[in-house]
This record gives C-alpha cells, structure tokens and sequence, in this order.
C-alpha cells in the first residue's frame, strides 16, 4: 500500500449512509482519489458485505476500498446526535434510503443544512425524489428493464436481456461522482450554501442509450434486438474462430469498413454494390456477416488476429476474466492491479480510473471491518 500524498481530493469528508452498489461506486471514486468517506453503517454492516464468494467478501474489499467504517444505529436518539456531531467538519452526505427515509430519520436535507449549511448532499433512489413513482422501491434491475435497456438487449430471436451485473448503479455511481464534484466546486467557487443532488438509477441510465426518444419521435421506430450487431454501422458483430474462440470486430467508419473488406476478399468487395456504403452495408448485413463468418472460420484466433493486423482493422479477442489477467496490456497498464490484504494475503481489483498525471489516485487500503474506525465518532481518528 502506498501512503497518501498530493491527492487532488484531500481535506474533503464524505459522510456515506448508502447500501449496495450505486453509492458505493460514487464514494468509491471519491475515495480513490483522496477524500475522507467514513461509511455509516449499521452493526450488520452495509448489505455489499453480504455479497460472498466463496465465503468471502471480495465485493466489499474492492468496492469499500480507502473508506472508513463507523456503525451506528440511526434509530436510536443517541447515535442520530453523534451523526450530527460529524457534519460540521462534513463536506458531503451521501444516502440511499428510499424516499423519505431520511426524513422518517428526522435527518432530511433541511436539518443536515441546519447544522452544516455548505453540505453537499446526495440523495440516490430509483425513481427520483419527485414524481409519481418516487415512493416505489427501485433497485437497478427494475430501471434496466424501465429504461427500455433490456428491450433493445439480446438477439431478435430470444427474449430481452437484463444485464448479469449492476449495469444501472454502476452508471448512477459514476454520474453521482461527477455531480457530487460539481457541486463542491460551486460552493468553493461561488461561497454559498450547499445542496441537494437528486440522483435518480433512471435518468444517468437513459443518458447512455443514445437518442431512442428522438428516433422514435421522428421515425415512429423502436429498437430491435441486434445480438452483437450494431444499428448504425456494419460490419460489428462476433465472429467464431476455427479454434472455438472468438473474434470481434467493428466497422464503424468507411475507411475501416472497406479495410474489413480488402483483409477478407479483394478490392472487389470494396467497390461491391452492396457493401460501397454504410447504408448498403446495414441493408446487407446478413450477407456481409456470412462472408466475414466464413473467413474467420478458416483461422485460429490467433491467426486472424495476425492477418487483421496487418491490414490495420479494429478487431480484438473476446476475453474470460482469466484471459483478461493474463494480457500483456493489462499487466503492463496495470488496468488490474494486486494489493495486499490481512485476512487473504492479496487481492486483484481494478485499478484507480482515469489516471491523472500529476496527482493520480491510489489504492490505500481494501473495504474496512465493520467499525473498525469507530474512535471517529470521539474526534480520535485521522
């Protein structure tokens, strides 16, 4: 473990009373780059933990890695009292509680303001704080099938698919991060008093899935179900190699498209007219992919990746994680690093993300036992 130093995010405190994924990743960026989060949790500690493998609690040791732990017990009248006494050298709240949990806490935002009024206080849920859903439960799940995600997911010929990892939280964390950042600059900047970020699963989730609403506004067209492919350009897809494994690889602009198209036949193919466009190409797609399918299927992985190489084309291996661990770019990027751990010896997790040259972020320690910094809550913790 390294020692902190030049952290771009020192000095700043994070008071984390969030559960499970879509905090953790917020508070997780924070974190990684300097700031103070102590997680409040309850003496069962935050349900993350109970995501094992294995018996082991490797979802907490990466994703409550450079935080602190402190349990209290939001129902009782003496832990509330001790929670406020933290806010005061507190620059950000964040909290998952379904709506109105808070409140129920006596804890809104307008007495969190009352004792610190420069908080910045983040406020995650499903739906959103407002609207006629904003009192239903939401966890990603219901917000990846919501957001019409799963209904352009998958194959024509198979139902939608919801994502096997928390594809929405993932996503919120990291839009709560880059709000939660926004808004410390605000009242570092402008001097005034803090505020509430209302951060919906649902609205970064939207962000992401391009201009559907507009599309179908304009054109009276839903997304389909593509499997690998792509609406906009073709060839995309993965193709199986003649050693099992599998090839991807994307077209996405005409120079590559007809790059693609010279490495699995000749200028003919180029100047074909059913692949001379990208139009030509989605309306053909059945056919090009055919083509490409039968070529890749000739070679091994690693024969076509040599042969692609040379003639300058976006392709790439489909990858397991133990494929992923073994690639000489990631090892040497450290994309996936292995740091130390008391009770496992070491860990692999990903890497501190996006690198900053000169005050990058750093992994300082793995998730904490439940309550290890408890001496917080008497002013004797650093």
């Amino acid at each position: 473990m390294t020692t902190p130093s030049n952290l771009p995010l020192e000095g700043v405190r994070v008071l984390d009373l969030s559960r499970l994924m879509a905090g953790n990743m917020l508070t997780l960026q924070l974190a990684d780059f300097g700031a103070e989060v102590i997680k409040i949790e309850s003496s069962a500690g935050d349900t993350l933990r109970d995501w094992k493998n294995d018996g082991k609690s490797l979802w907490w040791k990466v994703y409550g890695r450079n935080k602190k732990s402190v349990c209290l017990d939001l129902k009782s009248d003496t832990d509330r009292q001790k929670l406020l006494a933290l806010l005061p050298e507190a620059d950000v709240v964040v909290e998952s509680f379904r709506t109105g949990g808070m409140e129920k806490f006596g804890l809104g935002p307008a007495e969190l303001h009352r004792v610190n009024p420069k908080l910045v206080i983040v406020r995650i849920s499903g739906w959103g704080q407002t609207g006629p859903y904003s009192a239903r439960p939401g966890f990603g799940t219901l917000v990846e099938a919501f957001s019409g995600f799963a209904e352009k997911n998958g194959f024509p010929d198979k139902p939608p698919a919801l994502p096997n990892l928390g594809l929405a939280d993932m996503i919120a964390g990291l839009s709560g991060a880059f709000a939660t950042l926004v808004a410390l600059r605000e009242v570092e900047v402008n001097g005034g008093d803090g505020q509430v970020i209302d951060l919906s699963l649902l609205e970064p989730m939207l962000g992401i899935l391009g201009p559907d609403a507009a599309i179908f506004q304009h054109t009276g067209s839903k997304p389909k179900r593509l499997g690998n492919r792509a609406e906009n350009a073709a060839p995309r897809n993965a193709y199986r190699c003649l050693d099992g494994q599998w090839l991807v690889m994307s077209g996405s602009t005409q120079k590559m498209a007809e790059r693609i198209l010279a490495a699995v036949g000749s200028r003919d193919l180029v100047d074909d007219p059913r692949f001379a466009t990208n139009s030509a190409r989605i309306a053909n797609v059945e056919a090009l992919d055919d083509l490409i399918a039968r070529f890749v299927g000739q070679r091994s992985l690693a024969d076509n990746l040599a042969h692609f190489d040379k003639h300058d084309v976006t392709v790439g291996p489909m990858l397991g994680v133990d494929g992923l661990m073994k690639d000489p770019h990631v090892q040497q990027r450290e994309v996936l690093v292995e740091v130390p751990d008391d009770e496992l010896g070491s860990i692999v997790m990903h890497n501190v993300f996006p690198r900053l040259s000169r005050t990058p972020g750093r992994i300082r320690a793995n998730g904490p036992r439940i309550g290890e910094h408890q001496d917080l809550l008497e002013g004797k913790g650093d």
